[in-house]
């Protein structure tokens, strides 16, 4: 038996005592996780320990930087200050439409430099890299290449698997809790370890109860802005997306970190949709809902989602002085030609460097 398994039975009793881990002791949990010798069913039940007890802001940040440490480096300090990411948890199981793909080439329209990190869809039938691969964009493209793509087109999208080695050896217990239809600290920690480490971050989270702690841990990480946000579609149902058709719980962090309270659409100058048009289903569908709104002919409400989230995004960013203030412009560059030339380009760039 490794010293990692020890070391990580020992945590997971500390964690059934409702005792919070300090970050030494989250390293080395991350380390034993991230260890092949150490064996799944030790690792499962220390993560359903710790979700049974509650990940405090402190657990998930230092989980988060114990995994950015780990992860591998894409070079692109340059940009990351003045970089966003546009990211949900996941998770909410509602069949939305991958809306943040399409915000991030709006915003690379406008000349946003957009870092988003994902994978393929998980508890979707479609994620975002999905959605983005069939736009064009190589996933697996090398990081070299990726630097490039993120000076010429404006956007980069970094695919977990490739810039999270120590993943591999987590994803078996990973599958034994979700079997159990449990989710653990790695449903969230996605949106929190993008290798690029943008410093603005528009985040969509799964639950109401998660969203003012996961804009906590985003403001320990040292993020320069962004905000959390979940949509309520119902009592006790919501959405991990900011949208036109919802009430939206948001909170600030980092520089506007004194924002907390919920957004109406009508309140940012929209009308209110029903949550229907913003209905997603799998890749070819999605294509094609991509196609219909590029020519002007998709729900309204999807596209107003759009424009509204890449409008937060220059406000988060301090480009414009209101959330709801470049809508305008941004379904402009949406329905306008921008979003569409964008696309071209991304296929031609890839034809360009394979």
């Amino acid at each position: 038996m490794s010293s990692h398994h020890h070391a990580l039975v020992e945590l997971t009793q500390q964690l059934r005592q409702a005792r919070e881990l300090q970050p030494t002791e989250v390293d080395l949990a991350a380390s034993a996780l991230a260890e092949a010798g150490v064996e799944e069913g030790v690792k499962a039940e220390f993560l359903r320990a710790l979700s049974d007890k509650g990940e405090t802001a402190g657990e998930l940040a230092a989980f988060a930087t114990a995994f950015r440490a780990r992860a591998v480096d894409p070079g692109v300090g340059e940009w990351a200050a003045g970089a966003i990411d546009i990211v949900g948890t996941g998770g909410d199981h509602t069949g939305a439409f991958n809306i943040s793909s399409l915000v991030v080439l709006t915003l690379a329209s406008a000349g946003v430099p957009v870092m988003k990190h994902g994978n393929r869809g998980i508890t979707s039938k479609c994620g975002s890299a999905d959605l983005l691969a069939g736009l064009g964009f190589r996933i697996d493209a090398s990081p070299e290449t990726l630097r490039a793509a993120l000076r010429e087109l404006g956007y980069v999208f970094y695919f977990a698997p490739a810039f999270h080695p120590a993943f591999k050896h987590i994803a078996p217990a990973r599958r034994l809790l979700a079997a159990e239809g449990r989710r653990s600290l790695f449903n969230v920690l996605g949106p929190l370890i993008n290798p690029g480490r943008p410093a603005h971050v528009l985040l969509g989270v799964f639950s109401e109860a998660w969203t003012p702690l996961m804009a906590d841990v985003l403001h320990r990480l040292g993020a320069s802005a962004g905000l959390a946000a979940h949509g309520r579609i119902a009592p006790g149902s919501g959405v991990d997306e900011l949208t036109s058709a919802t009430d939206t719980r948001v909170r600030g962090f980092g520089r506007i970190r004194d924002l907390d309270t919920d957004w109406k659409p009508e309140e940012l100058g929209l009308r209110r949709a029903q949550f229907s048009e913003l209905a997603g289903g799998d890749l070819a569908q999605n294509l094609a809902i991509v196609d219909a709104l590029l020519a002007g002919k998709g729900p309204e409400g999807l596209a107003d989602t759009v424009a509204l989230n890449a409008s937060v995004a220059l406000w988060i960013m301090g480009r414009t002085a209101s959330p709801g203030e470049a809508i305008g412009q941004a379904r402009d560059w949406l329905l306008g030609g921008a979003v569409k030339a964008r696309i071209a380009a991304t296929r031609e760039f890839f034809n360009d460097n394979p």
